[in-house]
């Protein structure tokens, strides 16, 4: 099994082919997974955001985490996403995604209702108990009904197998603030909300973000710039692809992905329903900034 408790890097959220009957496209996912290994990515992330695990039951979630698995082969880490509004279903796929060989969790909390944050905990400790498997906690203030606040991150960062948060704020002070908090218990890592030279040079392990799937070459060089303290080189890299992080905030995430995979080759179909495909002058300013960075 790959090493995830040691991870860094570039881990992109994969997006999930699905084919016009709305199925899973297994040779599709296949083919995005040896891309992005050969691109030098640093491990794999299923049924993130960009992979719409809101839009998929419990059948579809299943066979993207085995097909995932199978097409990484233990080259890279795959992190599979576990997401629910119930602390029974959350545990039942954590076990399944253990099962097919996932090499960590993702663990994201949907929430129609508030959640106190003593239920926000509980969730959280339950999915961490449910496997030996390590346990990324997602953050995503923007999105998520019941946020992870900073009390109820350091009372997370003690569990044993709870070893990373990623966030997806736009607040670079709060990463700080968790880093400081945590002492070193977790890793943390951004996403593409994030400047990401600024948050690894204040510490972080590297990003989890849709947008790597369609620049991963020049996401794994930021990230070695990054490494070898070369923040001039990183910035200027930075300044360039920071268009594809703006374009992609205007958009629909998946479709924007799946849109922009499309135009490099790779089609993933479109977004699961009731969300909409991009209109052709979106497609087109994707296969703009794509151009302009060398992703086409």
């Amino acid at each position: 099994m790959p090493d995830v408790r040691g991870l860094r890097g570039v881990v992109p959220y994969l997006p999930t082919p699905l084919t016009s009957a709305g199925v899973v496209d297994e040779a599709a996912l296949q083919r995005l997974v040896d891309h992005l290994i050969d691109s030098g990515v640093h491990g794999l992330t299923a049924l993130g955001s960009t992979g719409e695990f809101a839009y998929l039951d419990f059948a579809a979630k299943e066979r993207v985490v085995a097909a995932t698995v199978e097409a990484a082969k233990g080259r890279v880490p795959v992190i599979a996403g576990v997401a629910a509004t119930t602390t029974v279903d959350a545990v039942k796929q954590a076990k399944r995604w253990a099962e097919l060989g996932a090499d960590g969790i993702l663990a994201v909390l949907e929430a129609y209702f508030p959640v106190p944050d003593d239920g926000v905990i509980d969730y959280f400790t339950a999915v961490a108990d449910a496997t030996d498997l390590p346990v990324t906690l997602y953050t995503n203030p923007n999105f998520q009904r019941a946020d992870l606040s900073l009390p109820v991150i350091d009372r997370l960062s003690h569990h044993p197998n709870i070893a990373f948060l990623k966030d997806a704020s736009t607040n670079t002070g709060r990463l700080l603030s968790v880093m400081n908090m945590t002492e070193g218990r977790i890793g943390v890592f951004a996403a593409s909300s994030h400047i990401t030279v600024a948050v690894m040079l204040i510490g972080e392990r590297g990003w989890l973000a849709g947008p790597s799937c369609l620049t991963p070459r020049q996401s794994v060089r930021l990230f070695e710039l990054c490494e070898a303290g070369d923040w001039t080189g990183a910035m200027a890299l930075q300044r360039e692809l920071w268009a594809v992080n703006q374009v992609f905030a205007r958009f629909n995430l998946a479709g924007a992905v799946k849109a922009g995979l499309t135009l490099q080759g790779f089609d993933c179909g479109q977004p699961a329903p009731p969300q909409a495909a991009l209109s052709p002058d979106a497609v087109e300013e994707v296969r703009r900034v794509l151009a302009q960075v060398g992703a086409l």
